[in-house]
């Protein structure tokens, strides 16, 4: 197969990186070489369309099948066969079905396997996340599953996300009592318009060596984070939840707060 570039500068992905997304996407490396060599020829015979991509002739044939089944690929019957590929547009949109359907597959069967779980299975008491976008998506997880009060202490606008404002304020609108607790006056101003959760300023200083957030939902489940000072590290969290050990240090934390602030 050979390699394209324009160079000068231009941006666009290799042919190289083109068959490897395609491969990303589900198809086989020859689908997806036969499927780059066609954008080329237009309409082509095995023949041609190994001279094109490099891949043995009788391979072709599969990799066609292939694509046709994808629905990325018209077929002539005619002597020898011809292949055409199908619009860049009707391709985009059979590889995204193709994927959603996929995934939906994939993704009923892990919530039936939760489902099957015994009641009575061992849970670890803590757990560990690392990166600042893992720990964001744990953190509204737990919000999303608050039925009486939320506590949430953060330094900086950076650990709140739109999704994470938009989670306090779906469960203060459900009758949830929602604290924010903070000495970043850009964080208490991110809450200033959203009804019925309190945004404070702590009157004492929370510890020097604090750089991270905390989460307390329900006295049930807690998330604590931190931030190492070393060059490029990513913020690392811990959390628990339904264990003695979230509702022991849920009323640690709490108090600690509350002697900090008036929540």
């Amino acid at each position: 197969m050979t390699e394209t570039n324009d160079g000068g500068g231009d941006d666009r992905p290799s042919e190289h990186e083109a068959v490897e997304s395609l491969e990303r996407l589900g198809l086989s490396n020859y689908a997806a070489r036969v499927f780059v060599a066609l954008q080329r020829l237009g309409v082509g015979t095995a023949k041609e369309i190994h001279d094109v991509a490099g891949v043995p002739r009788s391979q072709v044939y599969g990799a066609a099948e292939e694509l046709e089944d994808l629905g990325l690929v018209e077929l002539q019957q005619s002597t020898p066969k011809r292949y055409r590929p199908v619009s860049l547009d009707a391709a985009r949109r059979s590889l995204a079905e193709n994927i959603e359907r996929e995934t939906n597959r994939a993704f009923d069967y892990l919530e039936a396997a939760r489902e099957q779980r015994a009641a009575g299975e061992t849970r670890d008491d803590v757990w560990t996340v690392r990166g600042h976008e893992p720990v964001n998506n744990r953190a509204v997880e737990l919000v999303e599953r608050a039925t009486e009060r939320v506590v949430y202490a953060a330094p900086d606008p950076s650990f709140v996300t739109d999704e994470f404002v938009d989670a306090l304020r779906e469960r203060a609108d459900a009758g949830v009592c929602v604290n924010v607790v903070s000495e970043s006056e850009a964080v208490r101003d991110l809450f200033a318009d959203v009804s019925n959760v309190r945004a404070s300023c702590p009157h004492d200083d929370p510890p020097a060596d604090f750089t991270g957030r905390v989460l307390l939902v329900d006295s049930r489940a807690v998330l604590l984070s931190v931030l190492s000072d070393a060059p490029g590290s990513d913020e690392t969290a811990i959390w628990s939840a339904d264990t003695a050990m979230a509702d022991i240090l849920s009323r640690m934390i709490e108090g600690a707060i509350q002697t900090m602030s008036d929540i």
